[in-house]
């Protein structure tokens, strides 16, 4: 039976960063369209080490999947040096063996490589000027990976959350079940995304023939206050939730005031973003316990 559109059946693709949040929902996307994923995570796949990569990334991979990162956004305040060798030279050495053995590398970058200070959703092509160091060591991800001469797509998200893993809705959802009242920061405004939501559109994205930056979000913006007290009334319980500043609320890394991305290109490819407090609602019942 021929391959349907958007399936890339029989295709090999090696998935870094397999067990963590997005890595699980990445490899799940595209087995149902048909490929053959071999899942690795830090273990397996050291990215930053070049003799690692072309031992684990063989003649005849289609694609690379980098869903590995560094991602504590504080902690990379304090321990660049690490974060910049996973977010930046990882990238790069992924990127370099791609071009030698002809496959598509799909990456996944942030919101955080621009510094918050737009009043209009950040395009594609808007100059990335990040503010933390985090953003730093993404952006000169991107820069790796565009500078590397392989075939390439790179997916900048926001917000990122699922029924697993370490992300804001289950810690929300946790603390609402504790607390009777919760205080949620409401100057920072951007996307919430669902990783869920976010691996089929790359998925999509990956397989419809699209190269270069593309950003993917789930549709609509709010604030940190706005997703908060979304999950509370999702979950359900008496929490109240209330506004208070960044100034309020200080942490090691600047996060930008304003980081909404602009989904155009995105959408004028697969056509509207599901609305994030749609997708909030379908992840909500499938919370996986602590």
């Amino acid at each position: 039976m021929p391959a349907r559109a958007g399936e890339c059946v029989g295709e090999r693709a090696v998935a870094l960063g397999a067990a963590g949040m997005l890595g699980r929902a990445m490899t799940a996307a595209l087995r149902r369209r048909g490929a053959t994923v071999r899942e690795a995570d830090v273990g397996e796949i050291d990215i930053t080490s070049e003799a690692s990569v072309r031992a684990g990334v063989p003649e005849g991979v289609r694609y690379v999947v980098n869903c590995a990162a560094y991602t504590d956004v504080d902690g990379a305040e304090s321990n660049e040096p690490l974060a910049h060798a996973v977010n930046a030279v990882g990238p790069g050495i992924l990127a370099g063996r791609c071009r030698e053995i002809g496959a598509t590398l799909l990456h996944f970058s942030t919101d955080y490589v621009f510094d918050g200070r737009s009043e209009r959703p950040y395009r594609i092509d808007d100059p990335r000027r990040p503010v933390s160091a985090y953003g730093r060591t993404k952006a000169e991800g991107e820069e790796s990976i565009e500078a590397s001469g392989c075939d390439y797509l790179i997916v900048r998200t926001s917000w990122l959350y699922a029924p697993w893993g370490k992300n804001f809705v289950r810690t929300i959802a946790r603390l609402a079940s504790e607390k009777p009242e919760l205080r949620v920061v409401d100057d920072q405004r951007g996307r919430p995304t669902s990783a869920e939501g976010l691996a089929e559109t790359a998925a999509a994205l990956l397989l419809g023939g699209q190269r270069g930056i593309r950003h993917a979000t789930d549709g609509g913006e709010c604030t940190w206050f706005g997703f908060a007290s979304a999950i509370v009334r999702e979950v359900g319980t008496p929490c109240r939730v209330l506004p208070c500043t960044t100034a309020e609320f200080p942490r090691p890394a600047r996060r930008p005031a304003y980081s909404v991305l602009d989904l155009s290109r995105t959408e004028a490819a697969l056509g509207p973003m599901k609305p994030w407090n749609e997708a909030l609602h379908e992840v909500i019942g499938r919370l996986e316990k602590p």
